[in-house]
């Protein structure tokens, strides 16, 4: 397991982030909260200073499990527990939901949960699939977060677009109305259709989008800049990266029938940025690329911004 990941499970199969202890079935909610260790609350005790003086204005959020701090917020935060998180799923998906994956990071700090939206969608004669993704956190250091993010089936690569025309997803603080703010959560999230529907319209226009071997070795070499002050490994490194995502744009089974062009690309770079090991495989980088389906994926979006500013 991952440095930071304190406990968590994944369904069947690892998914592309390649964490998790693995389960038969997708559980529903009372089942996902247990088996991914969810099963605790946060409560909130009052600080002292060393002399007994109380410290006014804030709040220690601790797990009742094991007394462990999560952190130090003011006393205008409002808890989210986690059973609550799930009920909002429930809720927002319908009774029946069933959950990917769950798990906590950082000792408790950060907790998410993943669910399968039941609508299939197929663009470019392609099945997508579209999953929810909740975060919280416990340490007051993040908002709430509620995610769209849509997975190519064939390969596992993701597809979450930040699109100028619709939103995937939504955050909250947590020192205003937590229930007003799950509401506006829900309201936004019965947007889904929305976001597939100018997915689907984006897609289109991209594989539209005619793509010469030149024009795309030259957006390789922007994605994967070899500058002067680099050392000769560093740029040997680079040169072995840039020739993995090439043969993910010219030589991918799944991409030879799609043509040369804008589509094709930017699934070569979410292929690349969903499954290429880093040069230097850290202990959390599969949670790093996991979390990355909540935030997106840096490069994936600037591959887009450069098609559609060429």
């Amino acid at each position: 397991m991952a440095a930071n990941v304190e406990t968590m499970f994944s369904t069947r199969e690892k998914p592309w982030h390649g964490l998790g202890t693995i389960v038969t079935e997708a559980p529903a909610s009372k089942e996902a909260l247990e088996v991914a260790g969810l099963d605790w609350k946060v409560v909130q005790k009052k600080i002292y200073t060393g002399d007994r003086q109380l410290i006014q204005g804030y709040r220690a959020n601790v797990r009742d499990t094991d007394n462990k701090l999560l952190g130090v917020v003011s006393d205008r935060y409002r808890v989210v527990q986690n059973e609550d998180a799930f009920a909002f799923t429930d809720s927002l998906l319908g009774e029946g939901v069933r959950y990917e994956t769950a798990g906590s990071l950082q000792s408790g700090r950060r907790v998410w949960m993943l669910a399968k939206l039941p609508n299939e969608y197929i663009i470019l004669g392609e099945q997508i699939s579209s999953y929810l993704v909740f975060c919280n956190s416990h340490d007051g250091s993040g908002a709430i977060k509620v995610a769209m993010t849509p997975i190519r089936v064939v390969c596992s690569n993701t597809l979450n677009l930040a699109l100028d025309t619709a939103k995937r997803c939504w955050t909250a603080k947590h020192t205003t109305n937590i229930a007003d703010k799950l509401e506006e959560a829900k309201e936004t999230l019965f947007f889904a259709e929305f976001y597939m529907s100018r997915l689907g319209q984006e897609m289109e226009v991209l594989r539209k989008e005619r793509l010469s071997d030149r024009k795309a070795l030259e957006y390789i070499n922007t994605l994967l800049p070899i500058r002067e002050d680099m050392t000769i490994q560093q740029k040997k490194n680079l040169r072995n990266l840039k020739e993995d995502l090439k043969r993910r744009y010219f030589d991918a089974p799944d991409l030879q029938d799609v043509g040369k062009n804008a589509y094709r690309f930017i699934n070569a770079v979410s292929d690349f940025a969903t499954h290429n090991k880093p040069l230097r495989e850290t202990a959390n980088y599969k949670e790093n690329l996991f979390m990355r389906t909540m935030d997106g994926h840096a490069m994936i979006d600037q591959a887009y911004r450069m098609i559609k500013t060429a």
